[in-house]
């Protein structure tokens, strides 16, 4: 029987400086633009047409050529896909405001013509703006880069290790089958592969600004999506028009390769608020016991690091698998309470590994599935082809591109002691980033300085509970971004906009009307996520962003 796991967290992970044996980053250097900031004349008219089956009717598609080398901007091409919702409101169009989910890997196409974000943001912004969502280079419809011949060959290769080691005799093997991807992957003879910088991604953007008229770049990105942000700012930060940034990673950490100096601690300062929140809500709480939640986590932690549960049909239940999907759910505090909620499959799974209650495994595999694939959205399906899913690839493409980390196994594993110190994330966060030990940085990379002053000041909204971007990152990128404005909202979860309906409201005044909230705003908290609903607000009916990966979620549901 093979044990089920996952590689389920590849979220956006950033770095600061450990004494730790890596090759000192240098800072690039933007690549020279003619007199008038571009690479040639303006792109063509962008065509645009119907999306396809399963769309927003309200979605059109199209598409721009760009350089696929700045350098050699004559040495051929790369084709950006787009996904647009018009502007309804013509008479009083502000421009276009282009938006990326974060990821690296998450498809700008996706988001605003097949998951409801383009519609719901247009209707937010009075119809004043086209909203079109991009996918940067490597991902989806952008010349995406291939690492496995199949669906099939992705999964076979997720489930023959563990989502992370944490075991004696699983660290050398986990290194190994990573650097051996990484090593094939970003060794390949694909063009793309050697020219998928978050610069290069930048200076795409710069030429959709171009491509679709606007003087200024009108921009709301969560997550990874920021340092697309803070990237566009240094290097075309005349070129800023209304940029928002949401899920703030800084800058610094992720081009250095070291954000787990944040990451060792973020993703348990939420699960603490979790816990928290399910003790002060009692009974509402399906987790909840006379104990108290933190310790009964704590039990079932050090259990299925024992012992995993089998939830038949091959489905093992270990602690590698805990640790990703609690790291999944702390994303969305909307999936906490409730009979399907997370709170109820961690009651479950207690049960079961502590023998505490009689459950049914089949039921409880059925229920992890069924929350991962509420988190994970439509496309969280590997088995659909033909489509040829690519976010593990983009991933790596990207972030190996951007960031530097050691070759060698034994600094890996000196920073995986220090991760497992921080908290028991640090690992997952740690290893998730094992397929660049053998990925080469791209030599276009912007890697620092980060500080600019901007043309127009950017609006920049951190969480004080979020699991991945932690609530510093918009505190430095803040500072780095000369004249612009921190909005903080003190709840929980990755990103705010469309969770907290005071954030929400101070972007969309920023991008109508240009009006930033009073310095040190700070959002209030929605109520305790498991109060009843009659109790607690019912929420921005927004489309989830900043979410972890569909095919993360899919793996971890036992594929």
């Amino acid at each position: 029987m093979i044990r089920t796991t996952a590689r389920s967290i590849l979220l956006l992970v950033t770095a600061a400086c450990v004494a730790l044996a890596t090759s000192p980053v240098v800072a690039g250097e933007p690549v020279a633009a003619t007199s008038s900031g571009s690479w040639g004349p303006p792109p063509t008219t962008i065509v645009w047409t119907a999306c396809g089956e399963g769309a927003d009717p309200a979605a059109q598609c199209g598409t721009v050529a760009v350089p696929l080398d700045y350098d050699r901007p004559r040495a051929g091409s790369v084709t950006i896909g787009l996904a647009r919702i018009a502007a309804s409101n013509a008479n009083q169009k502000l421009g276009t405001v282009f938006v990326n989910p974060g990821g690296p890997g998450g498809s700008g196409v996706d988001f605003v013509a097949w998951y409801g974000f383009g519609s719901y943001l247009a209707e937010l912004l009075d119809g004043r703006y086209d909203v079109v969502g991009f996918d940067p280079r490597g991902v989806g419809a952008t010349e995406p880069i291939r690492c496995f011949e199949s669906n099939d060959a992705a999964a076979e290769f997720l489930g023959s290790q563990p989502v992370f080691p944490f075991e004696q005799g699983q660290y050398r093997p986990f290194y190994q089958a990573w650097f051996d991807y990484g090593k094939r992957c970003g060794g390949s003879d694909q063009p793309i592969v050697t020219n998928m910088s978050t610069a290069d991604v930048a200076r795409d953007l710069d030429e959709l600004r171009r491509a679709v008229g606007d003087r200024g770049l009108n921009y709301l990105g969560f997550s990874y999506g920021s340092y697309i942000g803070n990237t566009y700012a240094k290097l075309f930060s005349q070129n800023v028009g209304r940029m928002v940034i949401d899920g703030v990673l800084d800058p610094q950490l992720w081009s250095s390769g070291w954000q787990i100096t944040s990451d060792r601690i973020a993703t348990q300062e939420v699960l603490d608020e979790f816990l928290r929140l399910c003790d002060e809500a009692g009974a509402d709480c399906a987790f909840h016991t006379a104990e108290g939640a933190a310790s009964r986590w704590d039990r079932l932690a050090k259990s299925l690091r024992a012992q995993p549960v089998d939830l038949g049909d091959g489905f093992l239940f270990g602690y590698d698998l805990l640790v990703a999907v609690t790291t999944s759910a702390l994303y969305a505090p909307e999936v906490w309470a409730g009979t399907d909620g997370f709170a109820a499959r961690l009651d479950m799974l207690a049960d079961l590994a502590l023998g505490e209650g009689a459950v049914n495994p089949a039921a409880s595999a059925a229920s992890y599935r069924a929350l991962l694939e509420r988190l994970g959205g439509p496309s969280a399906d590997l088995a659909a082809e033909p489509y040829l899913f690519n976010g593990l690839d983009a991933y790596y493409g990207n972030h190996c591109a951007d960031a530097e980390y050691p070759r060698a196994f034994a600094p890996w594993r000196a920073t995986d002691r220090y991760a497992a110190a921080g908290s028991r994330f640090g690992p997952l966060w740690w290893w998730s980033n094992a397929g660049c030990a053998a990925w080469p940085v791209n030599r276009d990379r912007y890697a620092g300085p980060w500080s600019t002053g901007t043309a127009n000041p950017v609006l920049v909204v951190g969480n004080r509970f979020d699991p991945s971007t932690a609530y510093s990152g918009a505190q430095a990128s803040s500072r780095y971004l000369n004249g612009s404005r921190l909005l903080t909202y003190a709840g929980w979860g990755h990103t705010a906009f469309g969770r907290s309906e005071c954030v929400t409201q101070a972007v969309v005044d920023y991008l109508i009307g240009g009006s930033l909230p009073e310095p040190g705003t700070e959002c209030p908290a929605n109520p305790n996520p498991f109060l009843p609903s009659d109790v607690r607000s019912a929420g921005m009916p927004a489309p989830l962003v900043g979410l972890p990966p569909a095919w993360t979620l899919v793996v971890a549901a036992g594929r």
